[in-house]
């Protein structure tokens, strides 16, 4: 498994991490506690140490799964990172989402970050916390006071180092000239790359790492999905119109000599998409969902990958080719 860094402020950590969405249940169609913690540990065992996962992921089920699978492991060999901002809790002026019955809402006062860190301390059974996160901007609070908790936190050792995620390029800036920001963490894949010109670039001149959450585009780029597959009542992805049969039958096509260049290797195709996530620019990390003990081991193994220059160019033309989700919206 190969390494790199959370930035310039941050630590070493394996390139493929652990994403932890999926295992809180929420938005996809719940969850097996039991598989999920045998997910976590198998996914260690294999070399993969970055876990990122959530507050709000399963309302703290995430967290409480990630913290029962790494109980009585060594915390020094494990970078939990995760995620403040999401309260259900709470009401803010800021009404982010309403999902199976509670309104969530966004909140990064002082006073709301340090709570909700003390809350998923406990949660994951640790005292501190590797990688601490804010989850989406906070339109009511200045970051200037976002940065200045986050960093106070730092120094009281809560926190070993802090990042961004669904930021805008102009507020990572700012934030990286305010203090010791690490990372950003925004969606991007080979079917979604509209970070390669708003915050990879700013990644890069900052040495921020970049960590990429759906870079198998929820299951589309493993090439296992069509037509007729059925998702739970409660998954995010039904009658999500990224999973049109116009859609899926596009992906198909893009994906056809990734999945021929994947049986000539002998490696699923997901591999191949993430190995090429991991060789663009300013990408540093890539967050893979995982619910069971085989996706564990094969989204492991995906950290070995490696493309040689052909590999990459073929892949980039293909990818360079997609037309992108809006061409497939209803008119």
């Amino acid at each position: 498994m190969k390494k790199r860094v959370l930035g310039k402020h941050g630590m070493p950590a394996s390139v493929v991490a652990f994403g932890a969405w999926a295992i809180g249940g929420w938005k996809w169609g719940g969850a097996d506690a039991q598989a999920s913690v045998k997910a976590v540990q198998a996914s260690l065992d294999a070399g993969v140490d970055l876990i990122d996962t959530a507050a709000v992921y399963g309302f703290g089920l995430s967290e409480e799964i990630v913290g029962k699978a790494i109980e009585g492991r060594a915390r020094d060999d494990i970078i939990l990172a995760t995620k403040c901002g999401l309260r259900w809790d709470v009401e803010s002026k800021t009404l982010h989402a309403e999902s199976e019955g509670r309104r969530i809402f966004r909140t990064l006062e002082a006073e709301s970050i340090r709570w909700e860190l003390e809350q998923s301390l406990q949660r994951l059974g640790t005292d501190y916390i590797d990688l601490y996160q804010t989850h989406w901007p906070d339109p009511e609070t200045e970051l200037d006071s976002v940065v200045h908790t986050l960093e106070t936190l730092k120094d009281e050792g809560l926190i070993r180092a802090w990042g961004l995620c669904n930021e805008t390029p102009e507020r990572l800036v700012h934030a990286a000239q305010l203090g010791s920001l690490s990372t950003d963490q925004e969606r991007y894949s080979l079917l979604d790359r509209e970070q390669d010109d708003q915050n990879l670039p700013v990644c890069e001149e900052h040495e921020l790492g970049f960590l990429c959450y759906s870079p198998i585009a929820q299951g589309l780029l493993t090439g296992k999905i069509d037509g007729k597959r059925q998702f739970a009542e409660g998954d995010l992805r039904l009658g999500n119109p990224r999973f049109s049969a116009a859609a899926l039958d596009a992906v198909q096509a893009v994906l056809a000599p990734v999945k021929a260049l994947a049986r000539d290797r002998g490696v699923p195709t997901e591999h191949l998409v993430l190995a090429w996530t991991l060789r663009q620019p300013g990408v540093s990390h890539v967050l893979v969902g995982t619910r069971d003990v085989e996706q564990a081991a094969s989204n492991a193994a995906a950290g070995s990958i490696e493309l040689d220059d052909e590999e990459l160019a073929m892949i980039s033309q293909l990818a360079d080719a997609w037309p992108g989700f809006d061409a497939f919206k209803p008119a």
